[in-house]
């Protein structure tokens, strides 16, 4: 009886110092294992930690619609400085709370990266996965998103995502010029007049 009570006090003090985990794959599923999850996992929690280090955090978690609306179908903004219509595109993604890339064009390279996206240098532009679309309306921007499987106007919260600063532009041929080298000394512009001489 001595031996069995012993046995039955030694697993359960196993089981108490086992170390449990709970995680999520990449698809949102759930895992409780005793063995340490793998790399990819997220919001991973181990059996003794306090509620405040295991608590995810809202602001950071998308919602599982989103993540996959994002992985296959992600949004390219393509944008020039000074552009109202640009402006409005970008105010219509914000509002709708969704991620994006947006790409100021203002070089060449970037001049050519919109041609091969879109066939045509016009902004703005957007490309939702493989659909490219010219210019800026808010129906159509609307119904692509929607295709797409993204949330609709109120599902997440707003996002303030600013305009790009961009670049200053390479002109070629031109090369910066170097601020010429000041004279020094009390006759130099800008010296203050020298001292008038004792007699």
């Amino acid at each position: 009886m001595r031996t069995v009570l012993a046995a039955a006090l030694c697993m359960a003090a196993f089981a108490a110092s086992a170390q449990v985990y709970r995680w999520t794959d990449d698809k949102g599923r759930v895992h409780v294992t005793d063995t340490p999850p793998p790399a990819s996992a997220k919001n991973v929690r181990k059996s003794g930690d306090g509620p405040a280090a295991t608590a995810p955090k809202a602001s950071t978690q998308e919602p599982f619609v989103l993540q996959q609306a994002r992985t296959n179908y992600p949004i390219t903004l393509y944008t020039a400085p000074g552009c109202d219509a640009c402006a409005e595109a970008r105010k219509l993604l914000n509002a709708r709370g969704l991620p994006f890339s947006e790409v100021s064009v203002t070089e060449e390279a970037q001049i050519q990266e919109l041609k091969k996206a879109i066939g045509s240098a016009l902004v703005p532009a957007i490309v939702i996965g493989s659909t490219a679309q010219r210019g800026f309306d808010p129906t159509t921007y609307h119904g692509l998103l929607d295709a797409a499987g993204y949330p609709a106007t109120g599902a997440l919260p707003p996002r303030n995502q600013p305009e790009p600063v961009p670049a200053k532009p390479d002109l070629p041929g031109v090369k910066p010029v170097a601020e010429p080298e000041r004279p020094a000394g009390p006759y130099a512009p800008g010296a203050p007049p020298p001292a008038p001489a004792k007699q």
